[in-house]
């Protein structure tokens, strides 16, 4: 636990030394929200987002570029450096999730610099950015049933149940499901990022106890960096995830669930990212199938802004529920 702690240390104090010049570096290249219209994945304005995000014009998005370079370095650096030993198909699988979403997000962070243009490959749209989600998601799916033998899923009373080849779309579709859920949430100063280290505060506390624990590793230096992250990312926020972030940090939690072997645990330790995620498929749903609204606004975070509640009062409350949730988790976990 003393090297879990270090680890986390060591990579909050690294992040907040960068974080500052790297706030500077987004305003330098102008990647921040600009004064425009933002519009739904069909296309369609979004004015309610509009009117309780306008005054953010401005902000600088993309934080999560840095905290994707400083966590990879620290986790190449510290699983050699000190001869931790982890599976090489462990490490690909963590490492792989974590930079190729970053990848994802950061172009499409990089077409905000064109105010929504379509340009050359700028021009990719929703269904295709969702095709190649799917797609690395089946990659680490694949990965992970044939070179690292998972086949099952932990289900409390039964234990662990394997599904054999069926393994691959279960996790695929659990990858691609966070990995949109955490992109959702993430609408709130500090909302996505305080909830993510509550999810892996709970994690750190699952992998610590199973044999080998090499993943808490990963998981610590992650938590380091999200905390100074945060710090940042609080109400009224200097810098945000942008979706290079939003995407890295939604895959990484669903593949940090599989590789612990808690996939039920996984959706209610990220329960508030569930809610989040199903108040917006339900609404889309409306919307392509009725033509009409289901709900009265999404996603949930949404509704409550319109409500009038304040907006640091809905992301310190989503945080109060992220917590009982990740206690129920931790209750599924470890209940047989």
């Amino acid at each position: 636990m003393s090297q879990l702690l270090g680890f986390a240390l060591l990579s909050a104090f690294i992040t907040s030394i960068l974080i500052v010049p790297f706030i500077d570096f987004l305003y330098k290249i102008k990647l921040k929200r600009q004064d425009q219209k933002t519009v739904d994945i069909f296309n369609k304005p979004t004015p309610l987002f509009d009117k309780f995000n306008g005054w953010k014009k401005g902000t600088p998005f993309g934080g999560g570029a840095l905290i994707i370079l400083v966590v990879s370095v620290l986790a190449i650096w510290g699983y050699g450096m000190f001869n931790i030993p982890i599976n090489a198909w462990e490490l690909f699988v963590i490492l792989f999730a974590f930079i190729s979403f970053g990848f994802l997000g950061l172009y499409d962070d990089l077409k905000k610099l064109t105010n929504g243009q379509r340009i050359a490959f700028f021009g990719l749209r929703f269904r295709y950015k969702f095709l190649i989600q799917w797609i690395l998601a089946f990659v680490i799916a694949f990965v992970l049933y044939s070179q690292l033998g998972y086949t099952f899923v932990f289900i409390r009373g039964f234990g662990l149940a394997s599904i054999g080849f069926l393994f691959i779309p279960f996790a695929a579709l659990v990858i691609v499901s966070f990995t949109n859920a955490f992109n959702i949430a993430d609408g709130l100063d500090g909302l996505a990022s305080g909830l993510l280290l509550i999810c892996l505060a709970a994690f750190l506390a699952i992998s610590s106890l199973q044999v080998g624990g090499t993943l808490g590793i990963f998981i610590a230096i992650l938590m380091g960096s999200v905390a100074s992250f945060l710090y940042f990312n609080i109400y009224k926020a200097r810098i945000w995830l942008g979706d290079v972030g939003s995407l890295s940090l939604g895959a990484s939690l669903a593949v940090i669930g599989l590789l612990t072997g808690k996939t039920l645990a996984l959706a209610f330790i990220g329960g508030v990212f569930v809610l989040e995620v199903g108040s917006s498929l339900i609404q889309l749903l409306g919307k392509r199938f009725l033509g009409r609204k289901i709900l009265p606004v999404a996603p949930l975070h949404l509704y409550f802004l319109k409500k009038g509640w304040d907006e640091p009062k809905v992301v310190m409350r989503a945080w109060l529920l992220g917590f009982f949730f990740a206690i129920l988790g931790l209750y599924i976990a470890f209940i047989r």
